[in-house]
């Protein structure tokens, strides 16, 4: 069959065979098929959507297209489970969920992405860190999950490989919302991981690739569904993405905010209630809490009690980097040239968190094209929330850029992206719902 032929029953409306699924990830996998036409697919499967069924024989060949994770055999006293995030900005839970569940008895074998269009990504984040190896060998990444309790790293080519090119194809051929290729690649890598359950964090808002309530409910139930049907137990908390999560955006500072909440020192509210939320979830459906109020107290005492950031201490050093990191990280990580406040006046009432992406993208710190180098020390610092009073002693955020021009048209780009009144705008709930979890 020609792949012509597969382009034009997606194309046409149709649902894909699973002679066609097969002639898909197998072309993806060994890299026979020209990116020009896994893009003509990607497209028409964006404009015509999958069915569930489409979307879950797409998962299950994806992530069996590379080696597939058997925990079985290694001597864990605890569940294996994960988190993944659907794309935000500023969104640095990961590094802080690991280590918190890993304190609490769970295992966290997190194989995560590069940025995916304007949103931020975990790997590149981890690799602001001086010698932390985001692409260990398999034996090495058991290794570290058995005796720390997690291990934070890319996207291995072992590991469900044809998602690996098709994801890169996506984040540069305007298909990345699509719900049922996200459903597969989110799927795709965490079934490979061999997880005994999952929680999804599926972002809403204008900085989400769900923009509406409704678009984000059906991606969550989407994965819950496809989740099912491949037997992995998987609960999807949604959360506000109508503003920067946390008071850092970019790659390493996000990193520095980090290591700054595990060690208990400044946890900014959404950002604290976000990752608690989703913690407890990961101890509730993996049985390791009744419920979630015991759940998240016990999150919050991983904190206060410094063992989630000793967790986090031992996962760099295990994978290569400072043994002092946690202690004195700030010595370690890139620092931009020029850092310098920028102003605004009235109350933050608003923020187009999109705009705020790819703004730093511009600054470097992102993507355009596949296989770009980033500027890992630049972005936005000193965040205001929506809500802050803002004046000459309260800045709207500090800039870290590579030179005053940049500093200058990023400074630019983020108050244009912001709204400001002289009154103060009403709250907004930062976790807007769970699916799929017990009462």
């Amino acid at each position: 069959m020609l792949f012509t032929d597969v382009i034009r029953t997606k194309r046409d409306g149709g649902e894909l065979s699973d002679e066609q699924i097969a002639i898909l990830v197998d072309g993806l996998a060994d890299g026979s098929l020209p990116a020009e036409q896994v893009s003509a697919l990607a497209m028409a499967i964006f404009l015509n959507s999958m069915s569930l069924e489409e979307a879950g024989k797409l998962t299950l060949a994806m992530a069996s297209s590379g080696t597939v994770l058997d925990w079985s055999d290694a001597g864990l006293d605890g569940p294996v489970v994960d988190k993944h995030s659907t794309g935000g900005v500023g969104d640095k839970v990961s590094f802080l969920l690991a280590p918190i569940v890993a304190a609490c008895g769970g295992y966290v074998p997190m194989i995560s992405g590069r940025g995916l269009g304007h949103t931020g990504g975990t790997t590149d984040k981890a690799e602001s860190i001086p010698g932390y190896n985001t692409a260990p060998d398999f034996d090495v990444f058991r290794k570290v999950v058995a005796s720390v309790g997690c291990a934070v790293i890319g996207q291995t080519a072992d590991l469900a490989p044809a998602d690996r090119r098709f994801y890169a194809i996506r984040d540069v051929t305007g298909t990345v919302e699509s719900i049922p290729l996200i459903t597969a690649s989110i799927l795709a890598k965490k079934i490979a991981a061999g997880l005994e359950a999952l929680v999804m964090d599926v972002k809403v808002g204008n900085g989400a690739f769900m923009q509406t309530p409704d678009r984000a409910l059906a991606l969550a139930n989407s994965i819950i569904g496809t989740a099912a049907r491949a037997g992995l137990v998987t609960h999807a908390v949604v959360t506000d993405m109508n503003e920067v999560l946390g008071s850092t955006a970019g790659n390493a500072v996000e990193i520095a905010e980090s290591v700054a909440y595990l060690r208990n020192e400044r946890r900014e509210r959404r950002l604290d209630e976000v990752t608690l939320a989703l913690c407890a979830e990961m101890l509730v459906v993996t049985g390791l809490a009744d419920d979630r109020e015991t759940a998240r107290r016990a999150c919050d005492r991983a904190v206060t009690s410094g063992r989630a950031a000793e967790v986090f201490a031992r996962m760099v050093a295990a994978l290569g980097g400072p043994g002092d990191f946690v202690d004195d990280y700030r010595s370690h990580l890139p620092a931009a040239s020029v850092v310098r406040p920028v102003h605004a006046e009235g109350y933050l009432t608003a923020m187009d968190t999109r705009v705020v992406g790819n703004t730093i993208i511009e600054l470097g710190g992102g993507r355009r094209r596949v296989g770009e180098t980033l500027d890992l020390s630049v972005g936005f610092t000193d965040i205001a929330a929506v809500g802050t009073r803002l004046d000459a002693d309260t800045p709207l955020a500090l800039v870290h850029a590579a030179s005053e021009a940049d500093a200058d048209r990023a400074a630019g780009l983020l108050r244009s992206a912001c709204g400001f009144s002289e009154q103060a705008p009403g709250a907004r709930p930062v976790v807007t719902d769970i699916l799929g979890a017990r009462p």
